[in-house]
């Protein structure tokens, strides 16, 4: 099979998107299929190479313009491509629509990961071409029912949707072993320092428990900002800014940890490819109410808690909670670890989505 995956960006530009193509395109790749990547190169020069397996194709970008790539070599490069099925990641304008003008697949699967959200003035304009795109689409995935739920875009395509949550590799992230932990409690956080992570409501919520202690893995627009807040309210001797690290670092930040919490407070953050591997590794988590995969990754009272979007004195509830009880932390971080091992693994990931490409190649 001869697939396609379109997106804007490719793996080692970091972010989850990103790294779920590359996942994806790798292990379609291992299995035999004949796999190209086209992507929007960081300059105005066209770059191919093969990693992996994966032809990747980066084509010259002009600039970039409210996160998205202005690129006229996307778009000739699509023209000369006849794949059998074609992998969209939305939301991707530019991708959508040249996919919708000159795509010459056998079919286009969509993978809906987010509304648009900052952005949604442009819908004004865009907006009747992204539902053009959508009903033109042989199937849509959704990572989570509750995405299908609260979109407003995928109601009127409800039909053409299919749940393929995100999967990771659970070889990678291992609970560390069982050992007593020390006071302070460590809370962790792993993410692009974006607006919607909420990341200062963790910061005042922090106020509130003055045994915790957090280490912020990543970087973003935001760091800055977050820095200088953190400073405001007293917390630089009991608040780490650790930066980027290595992909095979990162499970051993998450074994070092006693909690993982993602204080998102936007719809922007659709699924939370984290919160898999911080229960991979064993970690009960606190997320938030989105409407989106946060809270259906996270069980209430299961596996973590979750929360109100921006609720500073509910979110440090929460955690002082799970900070002064071990056992119930302890049950919450096996019963996670159990549900990544049966929902979330990257083998059925990727057995879902050939199973996608099977089924609208039939009905070609």
């Amino acid at each position: 099979m001869r697939v396609l995956h379109i997106y804007k960006d490719y793996h080692p530009v970091l972010g989850g998107i990103e790294n779920h193509i590359q996942v994806l395109a790798e292990a379609q790749a291992a299995a035999g299929h004949e796999v190209t990547v086209l992507v929007c190169a960081p300059g105005w020069h066209t770059q191919i190479e093969t990693r992996n397996g994966v032809r990747i194709v980066k084509a010259g970008r002009l600039a970039t313009v409210a996160s998205m790539p202005l690129s006229i070599s996307q778009p000739l490069a699509l023209l000369r491509m006849q794949p059998d099925v074609v992998h969209v990641q939305s939301p991707y304008p530019l991708g959508e629509v040249m996919n919708l003008l000159v795509g010459r697949a056998r079919a286009t699967v969509i993978t809906y990961q987010s509304d648009v959200v900052r952005q949604r003035g442009w819908l004004r304009v865009y907006g009747p071409l992204l539902r053009r795109v959508l009903r033109s689409a042989d199937r849509i995935i959704a990572t989570s029912p509750r995405y299908i739920e609260s979109s407003a875009w995928l109601a009127p395509v409800r039909h053409k949707c299919t749940v393929v949550p995100l999967g990771i590799d659970i070889s990678r992230f291992m609970p560390a072993p069982t050992a007593a932990r020390a006071a302070p409690l460590r809370l962790l956080f792993v993410g692009r320092l974006r607006y919607y992570k909420g990341l200062d409501v963790l910061l005042r919520a922090l106020t509130h428990l003055p045994e915790a202690q957090l280490d912020i893995v990543g970087t973003g627009p935001m760091q800055r900002t977050w820095q200088t807040l953190a400073g405001q309210l007293g917390l630089h001797e009991r608040v780490r800014f650790v930066g980027d690290v290595e992909d095979a670092d990162l499970p051993a930040w998450y074994r070092r940890a006693d909690l993982f919490v993602l204080p998102a407070t936007a719809r922007s953050e659709a699924f939370g490819l984290v919160l898999l591997e911080a229960m991979a590794c064993g970690l009960p988590c606190i997320s938030t109410e989105l409407g989106t995969g946060t809270s259906w990754i996270v069980q209430d009272g299961v596996t973590g808690r979750v929360v109100p979007p921006g609720d500073v004195e509910a979110l440090a509830n929460a955690l002082g909670r799970l900070m002064d009880d071990p056992s119930k932390r302890s049950a919450m971080g096996r019963a996670g670890r159990e549900r990544v091992e049966h929902e979330f693994t990257k083998e059925d990931m990727v057995r879902r989505v050939e199973s996608v490409y099977a089924d609208v190649l039939r009905k070609d």
